[in-house]
């Protein structure tokens, strides 16, 4: 049953009218015969009237060690998890910071996968970046969340908003994809278009946003 306290978003609300929160895990790093758990979450919120929001970090703890490619990916190390919440007791903080936005995230399969966490936490609706720049930008030759920041000019603005954190942080890379999401919004003159146009990315409608 989905949370009664989760606010239903109306696809033809204007896209400046409403809240965005982004998401990220990092995992642990898949084991053989064993699903891949999260050890580290970042939320990061904006609005367009009010800008980016006070965010959130949290380390996870896992049953299982952080696997060494995973590690080299992101350096988070078993001794960072001692003492860290368990995903399920960070409920009531996702709840507070999800339930009200239109969820944000770079290839939403991840994030949307661990927050099965929740059976029926009606989080949603769910805006991809990763498919809104390949329909922004489908000639370049990378649309990873950094490359396109790079492109796009953003990391600096980045930086100095979550300092002292890098790529594949969770709550870098939670922010990193709200910065873009905005700067799509901005360089396409979005915020008066209803919400759809963000949920599922029409090439054709957006070949024509390009146009000069």
């Amino acid at each position: 049953m989905a949370d009664p306290s989760v606010v239903r978003m109306n696809p033809e609300s204007p896209i400046r009218t409403l809240g965005y929160s982004a998401i990220d895990f990092e995992s642990a790093g898949a084991a053989r015969g064993l699903t891949d758990i999260p050890v580290q979450v970042g939320i990061a919120s904006w609005t367009p009237e009010h800008g980016m929001t006070e965010p959130f970090v949290s380390y996870l703890r896992s049953d299982r060690p952080v696997t060494w490619s995973a590690r080299k990916v992101h350096g988070i190390r078993d001794e960072d998890l001692v003492g860290a919440p368990r995903l399920q007791e960070l409920w009531p903080t996702l709840r507070k910071r999800l339930g009200g936005a239109v969820v944000v995230a770079h290839g939403k399969g991840t994030e949307k996968r661990f927050l099965r966490a929740f059976p029926g936490h009606g989080f949603g609706p769910w805006i991809d970046t990763l498919l809104l720049a390949r329909a922004a930008w489908p000639d370049l030759g990378s649309h990873s969340l950094s490359a396109l920041c790079e492109h796009r000019g953003l990391v600096d603005d980045l930086r100095e908003f979550i300092e002292a954190r890098k790529w594949h942080d969770a709550l870098f890379d939670a922010a990193a994809s709200l910065f873009l999401l905005r700067n799509i919004v901005d360089a396409f003159e979005l915020a008066d278009r209803p919400l759809e146009c963000l949920l599922r990315p029409d090439l054709s409608e957006w070949h024509r946003l390009r146009r000069p």
